[in-house]
């Protein structure tokens, strides 16, 4: 199927979710934790185009996700700018410093560039604990109007909303990426980044091309993180939860196409919104560890590398 007929479908179900949803649920929680698990799609499906497609592992995750969220904090704090202006900026903010980050560390490889990437998270949390204009170490508020535009019932449902539709967007970017000649030549990269090199491939310039696109669908979806929860500060942003599960979902759904890490984005954020509901949100953590350990031992691929082996059995059969 071709990329723009892929995005109109991928697009048009969008916007039916989102008629159907906001006519029949008025449990504003059901959006609330939707808005979570969208949000998780959305990270898992950018850390993919580095980190599954490429095969460079990103520990910066949050790094990325709180440039999005505080761009978003500026824009309000000197403009009043409406969310889908912080949602471009956000995205630029970020995929600028992911090119300029992949610039200085994609020539490292394996172990080092992953540690690289969590130094850059540090660096970053650093700074905006220290920058009083965003609130530093305290936090910065952003506070929406109760009346909630273009006619949804409340700003969660609203919110929801614009979610859906940045999800859209983040799946049919990493369609047309993985089908594309730039997908070709970044899973050359992965499987033997020597042999590109030597057969002719531009591997610093396709890394820097794949690193700019994670990073900036990344603050994508951090940008929406202030409307939402209406408050920020620094230990929420650079949330362990960010990294650890926009790695550990793209392995639980597979690595190798844009279809995987949706899968486990929905399958593992489904899990850890029921058990904070059901239990606690601190055993969200064990959760991931505990499925982490479940694919890697019966599914290495994770699921749609199983799908795919089970599709080649049935044929050879």
């Amino acid at each position: 199927m071709k990329a723009r007929w892929f995005s109109l479908i991928v697009f048009s179900v969008a916007i039916l979710f989102i008629g159907i949803a906001t006519a029949t649920v008025t449990n504003d929680y059901l959006y609330t934790a939707s808005f979570t698990v969208l949000q998780f799609v959305i990270l898992a499906t950018a850390w993919n185009i580095l980190g599954g497609l490429t095969g460079y592992v990103n520990f910066g995750s949050a790094a990325f996700f709180s440039l999005g969220a505080y761009s978003s904090v500026v824009l309000y704090a000197l403009f009043k700018a409406p969310i889908f202006v912080s949602i471009a900026t956000g995205a630029v903010v970020a995929g600028l410093v992911g090119l300029g980050a992949g610039y200085l560390t994609l020539r490292l490889r394996g172990v080092f560039f992953a540690i690289a990437t969590l130094a850059l998270s540090e660096v970053l949390y650093t700074f905006i604990i220290n920058w009083d204009f965003v609130g530093g170490s305290r936090g910065a508020y952003i506070l929406l109007p109760n009346d909630a535009p273009l006619g949804f019932r409340s700003n969660t449902q609203y919110l929801f909303a614009v979610m859906v539709l940045l999800t859209a967007f983040a799946i049919s970017v990493a369609r047309f990426i993985e089908v594309s000649r730039l997908g070709r030549g970044l899973a050359a990269i992965r499987d033997d980044e020597i042999a590109a090199e030597c057969a002719g491939i531009p591997t610093l310039r396709l890394k820097l091309i794949s690193t700019t696109v994670s990073g900036a669908l990344m603050g994508m979806a951090g940008s929406t993180f202030p409307y939402f929860m209406q408050y920020v500060e620094p230990t929420s942003s650079f949330s362990l939860a960010y990294s650890v599960n926009s790695i550990a979902m793209p392995l639980i759904g597979g690595m190798h196409s844009w279809a995987g890490p949706v899968i486990g984005a929905i399958l593992l954020g489904s899990v850890q919104q029921y058990v904070q509901v059901t239990v606690s949100s601190v055993w969200n953590l064990l959760i991931v560890g505990v499925m982490l350990v479940l694919f890697v031992t019966l599914a290495p691929n994770g699921i749609m590398g199983w799908v795919d082996n089970w599709r080649a059995r049935r044929k050879r059969s």
